[in-house]
């Protein structure tokens, strides 16, 4: 059994691709200004025609290997995370396995449990290498937008992803993984059908008795296991369906707005569902130093959420993303509406 286990690659990817709140505000008749305000959210980014969940955790993955400069073949599982695999029977950790020449000597799986999908990924690959059962282990979260027309989610929810490389080498471990816990619940808060084309959701009942009790249930039972504070931590991650609920749950768990803002990404690309959280920690590590200690607390509607406690180790100066996510998204392309929709008809058709 390994005694320290820990991220040692990570990437992210987000679609150059926006549109504003305004605009699709515009189309329904909307404030646009108001509406913007109300969700903490400017724009979001869209999938473009040929990008789907696959190729955003493929691209996502590229960068990971190329932070932990780890030969391909020796990373012997990977989990994807999402509510948007391209097939519903079909694995997409397969397809990103082959287009990363991993080899065939690996095990992989889909794994599906709304927004949080990814950070599960993430304690199973931990455990395994704490377990001593795979050198290395890839876990990605990654979306593409989903929102019925004219509903609430077609405001917020966007495309993206992350993915982190989990080894056991304290030569290579640039976040030691000290501890995770999940707080799981039956609250049926947001869900989608067999065969339904667009997720459904409880309204204002996705607020206080499910994000923000699991949430915060989870995060303060790692800081009460662990004997830690808020004031221990340099910077808090929390999933972030929209701009206002990760800051409120960090009010009321005492984090300072400050530990929130690197990684509070929503406002400015949408909510990437199951790589929300992990891409909010990716943008995190391209600025941590040495001996930062990270809280991420991930959020998943059925419902539940992760919590990772996590420590830089001095690796991180020489194993960095080359360019910064929050530079990376500054590359951009607006699309109106009609754009819009009609990307969406492209990928619902490539999918038949």
């Amino acid at each position: 059994m390994s005694e320290r286990v820990g991220i040692v690659g990570y990437g992210a990817y987000v679609p150059r691709r926006r549109i504003t709140v305004d605009e699709i505000a515009r189309v329904w008749h909307k404030d646009g200004k108001k509406v913007s305000s109300g969700l903490g959210v400017k724009e979001k980014a869209l999938a473009a025609w040929d990008e789907d969940t696959s190729t955003i955790s493929v691209e996502a993955s590229r960068l990971a290997i190329e932070v932990a400069k780890i030969d391909p073949t020796h990373i012997d599982a990977i989990y994807v995370g999402s509510e948007s695999h391209p097939y519903a029977v079909k694995t997409t950790s397969s397809i990103v396995g082959e287009a990363l020449n991993v080899g065939q000597d690996y095990m992989a799986a889909d794994l599906e449990f709304a927004c949080k999908a990814g950070t599960a990924g993430l304690q199973i690959v931990y455990a395994m290498a704490k377990a001593g059962m795979i050198r290395y282990g890839l876990a990605i979260g990654a979306d593409t937008a989903q929102g019925r027309p004219g509903d609430a989610l077609e405001f917020t929810a966007g495309s993206g992803g992350a993915a982190f490389i989990v080894g056991s080498s304290k030569d290579e471990i640039i976040a030691e993984i000290k501890d995770t816990c999940s707080f799981t619940t039956d609250t049926p808060d947001f869900w989608r059908r067999q065969h339904a084309e667009f997720p459904r959701h409880a309204g204002r009942f996705t607020g206080e008795p499910a994000y923000f009790r699991h949430v915060i249930s989870s995060a303060k039972k790692i800081m009460e296991r662990n004997r830690m504070q808020p004031k221990d931590f340099d910077y808090a991650v929390f999933h972030q369906p929209n701009g206002k609920f990760p800051v409120r749950a960090a009010k009321i768990l005492g984090f300072e707005d400050s530990k929130i803002r690197q990684g509070l990404l929503t406002p400015l690309i949408g909510n990437t569902y199951s790589g929300a959280s992990m891409v909010g920690l990716a943008s995190v590590l391209d600025v941590a130093k040495p001996g930062n200690k990270i809280l991420v607390t991930s959020y998943g509607s059925g419902a539940g959420s992760d919590s990772f406690i996590l420590t830089v180790t001095k690796n991180i100066e020489k194993r960095r993303a080359r360019i910064a996510l929050l530079k990376a998204i500054e590359e951009k392309e607006y699309v109106d509406y009609s754009q819009y929709i009609i990307h969406r008809k492209k990928i619902k058709t490539l999918g038949e």
